[in-house]
């Protein structure tokens, strides 16, 4: 389960910008669990404020949601404030399966019923409703895989983030399932974010199977080798295999071989995965053997 943090303070509210104002002050780095956490009371007390986020919900309607324009989240979330370069802020909205949205879209846009984890760690508050319900479970982020390997899942338990609950999600390591609430509710988050982040893959799980779904992260430069590769001749096939080989990080040694299948001539692919099958990765290793087996 992610690590409840428990509310200490006063009972002081702030406003939104004293909550940016803290965490710019503050020296904290989100891959620091402890100094992560230690910036929560600073989210529980802007969770006290009741009229900031249908302040900024009537502004931004009244500005064409203006302020909304780096928005990648979809219509569940309002950013309240725009990703820099350690956090970004944002309100999560969370239907009850009975709302309108939900009767009209169906489950999907809300991620209900999706076992995953996160390539990034987050604070999150209940701020209005009874709290979406989840399903925790425990992985161990120190190993990766591909669809159809062991995940490895422990269950921890079910519960719900009520209005006032305070946690901090840790990346690669907690997993839930979240479950519609039983009626309309709200959460306020602080993303955590560091450069290293787009590399770290995130993972779909079947939990029947206790097994990883789906790898369902990807870079802009993943997609590039591969329109590089279809589209860029010699020149492009000549850069995916130089990626293949010596790219530092294992995914994109991945995906530009995978790219090269069915472009590249028999006799690179065959030398290349004879350079593969000795990769440092086991998984590179282990499916360029097959290949060549």
């Amino acid at each position: 389960m992610p690590r409840v943090i428990h509310d200490t303070d006063d009972g002081v509210a702030i406003s939104l910008d004293e909550l940016v104002d803290a965490l710019d002050a503050a020296p904290w780095d989100a891959r620091d669990e402890d100094a992560f956490a230690a910036m929560g009371v600073w989210l529980a007390r802007l969770a006290r404020n009741r009229t900031f986020l249908s302040d900024l919900a009537i502004g931004e309607l009244e500005r064409r949601f203006a302020g909304q324009q780096g928005n990648s989240y979809g219509a569940q979330v309002l950013m309240l404030r725009a990703p820099g370069a350690r956090y970004a802020l944002r309100a999560n909205f969370w239907p009850a399966l009975n709302d309108a949205v939900v009767r009209a879209g169906g489950t999907a846009p809300f991620f209900y019923d999706l076992p995953h984890d996160h390539n990034f760690s987050f604070l999150t508050v209940g701020y209005l409703g009874p709290g979406y319900w989840s399903d925790y479970y425990l992985f161990d982020g120190d190993r990766h895989g591909d669809a159809g390997d062991p995940a490895r899942l422990v269950f921890d338990e079910r519960a719900r983030l009520e209005q006032g609950k305070l946690m901090l999600y840790r990346a690669h390591r907690d997993v839930h399932v979240q479950l519609p609430p039983d009626s309309f509710s709200v959460s306020l988050n602080v993303l955590g974010y560091d450069r290293a982040q787009p590399w770290r893959t995130q993972y779909r799980f079947d939990v029947a199977s206790n097994t990883i779904a789906q790898a369902m992260t990807a870079t802009p430069s993943e997609a590039l080798v591969t329109v590089a590769t279809h589209l860029g001749g010699e020149a492009g096939i000549a850069l995916a295999a130089d990626l293949a080989m010596r790219h530092p990080h294992p995914r994109m040694r991945r995906t530009a071989r995978a790219c090269l299948a069915g472009v590249a001539d028999e006799a690179m692919t065959i030398a290349l995965d004879e350079r593969l099958a000795d990769d440092r990765d086991a998984m590179i290793a282990r499916a360029a053997r097959a290949r060549l087996g």
